[in-house]
């Protein structure tokens, strides 16, 4: 599969975490020597793009500066977007696009900062299906044997995406996809704006 950079990639970092009941914010948490949001900006930064944002808001001013050092230590720009008090993973990659350039053009891949595991490679192979595809939007999705808890990939006959439903709310028959969501997806860059 061809591989492309990103236009831009967006680092979604601004959640809580409060799942993993810890006083450190869920991507500082370390991993193999590293933060969480180290191990994502990483990667994105590796995928050639020019243009890596992260979003913050729980404890701001201690990621946001976290981020700055990751940031020197690849001698590279990465942007820092404020989520508002406005709660979602759209509105995060909406203040996000809102600190790119108003003209980018291409894709721009939404992902997060707690998923140290993710190659560029795998980002850079997403751009590139997306683009060859002539899609305006893209997710990454997995096949799981046991996809409990994940969302689930609805497709047609004709096995075009159809939409995403949540595990607490899809039907029995639903529940027994094994495609996930992985939440990671490309976008065109105009298409987003709207």
């Amino acid at each position: 599969m061809a591989s492309a950079a990103p236009a831009a990639v967006i680092v979604l970092a601004a959640g809580q975490g409060t799942r993993m009941k810890s006083a450190i914010p869920k991507v500082l948490h370390s991993l193999a020597g590293r933060s969480l949001v180290h191990h994502a900006i990483a990667s994105a930064s590796a995928t050639g793009t020019p243009n890596v944002v992260a979003v913050v808001r729980h404890e701001r001013e201690k990621v946001a500066a976290h981020i700055s050092d990751i940031a020197r230590l690849h001698a590279s720009d990465v942007l820092i977007a404020d989520q508002d008090e406005v709660p979602g993973t759209g509105r995060a990659a909406e203040c996000g696009l809102n600190v790119l350039p108003q003209d980018i053009q291409g894709t721009i891949v939404v992902t997060y900062g707690d998923v140290p595991l993710l190659q560029p490679e795998t980002l850079q192979n997403l751009v590139g299906f997306h683009e060859r595809e002539g899609n305006t939007a893209t997710v990454l999705s997995a096949s799981l044997d046991d996809p409990a808890g994940y969302g689930r990939i609805l497709r047609d006959a004709q096995g075009l995406l159809t939409g995403i439903v949540e595990h607490k709310d899809a039907t029995e028959e639903q529940r027994l996809i094994t495609e996930i969501n992985s939440g990671i997806y490309a976008f065109d860059a105009d298409y987003l704006r709207t």
